[in-house]
């Protein structure tokens, strides 16, 4: 069995410091979350950026430091996101084709996104995630052009069923890498049985992880470190190392879920050997500086 590759989702969009006091919003502090993971064994970091107050930044400027700042640090491997409602995909994939990270995240597909509250008889974040194929296809285009892998999230069966037309036309190329998103309202629940289901569906030869959404996240991960499969971990997905103990850090969850590996049988990989497993390039850090206003300098 190949080891186990851990990913870090260090701040996701949504999380806020009153949540969690760990959650990063600064360059500086989401690079030394970056850092605290990959010592814990982390080869991946997933990244949003935000602004000094928490909310989402698509500003290229705020991607580009938060890179430089990354790869000061550490040589893990950057993951930046694409994911937004309302945002403009032009704006979403700008520092995509800017700095060519060596992956990006790409939505699968549409869905009612939400989070409710039982205690509360109410709804928290309820929108329409809409990612229409033509969409896809544009991002998936834009990232072929950037040489940036494209790890596909998908939130159901039917985001997996997505890329059938799209293997097809030629746009989307393998080695696929998938991210098996489970327990959000609106997608698939997070069990295992879902989760052997979500497997079975993938096209043949793909890379998968799984990312389990709260405290579903961790027999989700020792589920698919029994079947071969990669994880991800992180503030963005999940705050808590058992009910009612709150992570200090991306790094607490990291240290768990390869401590989960270990116990299970199975080895960690290294940011080279996680390389070398997705048949990745290491890349680094663009030559290009941007001013404050965004724009080269």
């Amino acid at each position: 069995m190949t080891k186990a590759i851990v990913t870090a989702a260090l701040t996701g969009v949504l999380a806020t410091r009153d949540q969690c006091p760990a959650i990063p919003y600064t360059p500086r502090e989401i690079a030394e979350e970056a850092e605290r993971a990959a010592a814990a064994g982390a080869a991946i970091v997933h990244i949003h950026a935000r602004t000094p107050e928490g909310g989402p930044d698509w500003r290229l400027e705020t991607f580009s430091e938060i890179f430089s700042e990354v790869r000061a640090r550490t040589d893990v491997i950057v993951n930046f996101s694409t994911g937004a409602v309302g945002i403009p995909p032009e704006d979403r994939i700008a520092h995509i084709r800017e700095l060519r990270p060596e992956m990006a995240a790409l939505n699968m597909g549409s869905m009612n996104y939400a989070i409710y509250s039982a205690k509360r008889k109410a709804f928290h974040h309820d929108h329409v995630f809409a990612n229409s194929f033509k969409d896809i296809q544009f991002f998936l285009q834009a990232m072929n052009e950037a040489g940036v892998r494209p790890e596909m999230e998908c939130f159901d069966t039917g985001h997996i069923g997505n890329t059938r037309p799209l293997i097809d036309m030629g746009v989307l190329k393998p080695p696929y890498q998938f991210s098996l998103i489970m327990g959000v309202l609106g997608g698939i629940p997070g069990t295992t049985r879902h989760l052997v289901d979500q497997v079975d569906s993938l096209p043949p030869g793909s890379h998968w992880q799984v990312i389990g959404i709260s405290l579903n996240q961790w027999p989700l991960v020792a589920a698919a470190i029994t079947m071969g499969g990669n994880v991800r971990v992180g503030l963005e997905d999940n705050f808590y190392l058992e009910d009612g103990k709150m992570a200090k850090s991306n790094g607490d969850l990291v240290e768990k879920a390869t401590r989960l590996c270990r116990d299970l049988g199975r080895e960690v990989a290294s940011v080279s050997e996680a390389r070398a497993q997705l048949g990745l390039e290491a890349k680094a850090r663009p030559a290009t500086s941007l001013g404050r206003s965004g724009a080269p300098s």
